[in-house]
């Protein structure tokens, strides 16, 4: 009987807590939305799409008939408002899926005094506003276990909602999955996993000649370590504490770890010829939103993934 009754204690807890990480979820997500869009309309103006006429389903445009078409090209409804013939286009096609995956697991909840966000509305704002983007100039994009490949203008609210109806566990590194040797990935994540699990998800993404980008979001604090005195730490993960004397003289042997896993994936991106970066959430999102964004248009003119990596400004 003990047992079962702290079975269900446990249970309630449970439930409790995904109560109120879902209505938390849910409260924030229209503001991560409409700042997202934004940050999107922001970026876009100036910016060329790829939208262009060609094989494909969504209407682009009318034109006149050039003599010497095939008939069934015309638009007889369109034609017969004036004295001309007409032909409708639709959209071009051939563009890449992008898949965008930003992490939502527990250490995403991170914010320090001087963050604008936490990590997981910055991967957030930044994983919608990218897809806006994207989609505004005619590609598809999805995210990994979550939504397939789409080109809807609604791509944004597709996101959204399935996050607020996703119930599997939140996990650091994207589900495994094989993206077409076309797709271009990106991975919004403080990407503090063990290397030997971020190795095997860029293999596993990477073996069919996907090209991508990993991008590391974390907090002014985690690159500082601004800690003095005893200090406590917890690991939001799997709730595991550390305590620290005098957490000061731990700043070395932290910066030294944290470049060494840094050097780490750095290595195994320019391996595959993808792109590695680190953006602090006191910096401005928009800012990340065009690193991206232009490095992805880059890469795309030089027939690949790009070989540097350094730091977002």
């Amino acid at each position: 009987m003990a047992a079962a009754a702290g079975h269900v204690g446990h249970e309630i807890e449970a439930v409790r807590r995904a109560d109120g990480e879902s209505r938390t979820l849910a409260a924030s997500l229209p503001r991560l939305v409409l700042e997202a869009r934004r940050i999107a309309a922001n970026v876009i103006h100036g910016l060329h799409g790829r939208r262009r006429p060609g094989p494909g389903e969504s209407f682009w445009q009318y034109r006149r008939f050039v003599s010497g078409e095939p008939s069934q090209h015309v638009d007889w409804r369109r034609s017969a408002r004036d004295d001309h013939l007409y032909v409708r286009e639709h959209e071009w096609e051939a563009a890449h899926t992008v898949w965008v995956w930003p992490d939502r697991s527990a250490s995403m909840a991170f914010a320090s005094q001087n963050a604008r966000d936490s990590k997981l509305e910055r991967a957030l704002i930044v994983a919608f506003a990218l897809a806006e983007l994207l989609v505004a100039g005619g590609e598809r994009v999805g995210v990994p276990g979550l939504i397939n490949p789409t080109a809807n203008r609604n791509v944004i609210d597709r996101i959204a909602q399935a996050m607020l109806h996703d119930d599997r566990a939140r996990t650091s590194l994207p589900p495994s999955f094989v993206p077409s040797a076309r797709s271009e990935i990106v991975v919004l994540s403080d990407f503090w996993s063990p290397i030997a699990d971020i190795r095997s998800m860029l293999a596993g993404l990477s073996a069919s000649g996907a090209h991508g980008t990993l991008l590391q979001v974390v907090d002014p604090a985690e690159e500082t370590f601004p800690y003095a005195g005893r200090v406590e730490f917890v690991e939001p993960e799997d709730g595991r504490v550390i305590t620290a004397g005098r957490a000061e003289r731990w700043a070395g042997d932290y910066h030294a770890r944290v470049a060494l896993h840094r050097d780490q994936i750095r290595a195994e991106t320019q391996t595959l010829d993808w792109l590695f970066s680190t953006h602090t959430t006191d910096r401005s999102a928009a800012d990340l939103l065009l690193f991206l964004h232009s490095g992805m248009m880059a890469s795309r003119g030089s027939g690949g993934g790009s070989a540097k990596a350094g730091r977002v400004a």
